[in-house]
C-alpha cells in the first residue's frame, strides 16, 4: 500500500492522535513522529522510511526501519544504533546527524538532531541552586567593621 494512501486513511482518526482545543495543533504520539506532529510529513505509521530517537535506560537508541527487506516480512526489520549518555553530546549527535544525512531521511536531519539534544539535556542531572547572596544589614550583621 502506498504511503499516500496510508495517510489517506489514517489522518482523520487514529489511536495516536492528541487533539487539543478545537482551533489549536494536532499532535501525535506515535512512534517514529520526531516532532509529534500530526502531518504526513513526520509520522512515523504512513512513511516507509521513519527515524525513532528515544531513550531507553539512559542510552540514546536511533532506529530506522530497513528498506530493503522482502515484502513477505511479517514484521518490519529495523536497524539500531545505540548511543550512551557518557560518550558525549557531540558524538551523539554526530551519529544522529550521519543517520538523517546519510540518503535514507535528509529531511528530518534537523528533527533528528533536536530531538536527541532535548533527550541528551533532559539526562542531565540539574545543578544545585547557588547560596543567597545577603544584601544590607544582614551582609554585615555578623561583621565588625
Amino acid at each position: 500500500m502506498s504511503s499516500d494512501l496510508q495517510w489517506l486513511l489514517l489522518r482523520k482518526s487514529n489511536s495516536y492522535m492528541v487533539k487539543g482545543l478545537p482551533e489549536g495543533p494536532i499532535f501525535s504520539k506515535e512512534p517514529g513522529n520526531l516532532l509529534n506532529i500530526h502531518s504526513h510529513k513526520y509520522s512515523g505509521l504512513a512513511n516507509a522510511k521513519t527515524i525513532d530517537v528515544s531513550d531507553v535506560n539512559g542510552k540514546i537508541t536511533i532506529t530506522t526501519h530497513k528498506t530493503k527487506v522482502s515484502p513477505r516480512a511479517v514484521a518490519p526489520v529495523r536497524s539500531t544504533f545505540s548511543v550512551r549518555s557518557r560518550s558525549g553530546t557531540r558524538r551523539a549527535l554526530g551519529i544522529a546527524s550521519s543517520t538523517a544525512k546519510r540518503g535514507y531521511r535528509p529531511d528530518l536531519r534537523k528533527a533528528t538532531l533536536a530531538r536527541t539534544a532535548a533527550l541528551l539535556s533532559a539526562q542531565k542531572e540539574p545543578k544545585g541552586a547557588p547560596p543567597k547572596k545577603l544584601r544590607g544589614k544582614k551582609a554585615t550583621k555578623g561583621f565588625a567593621v
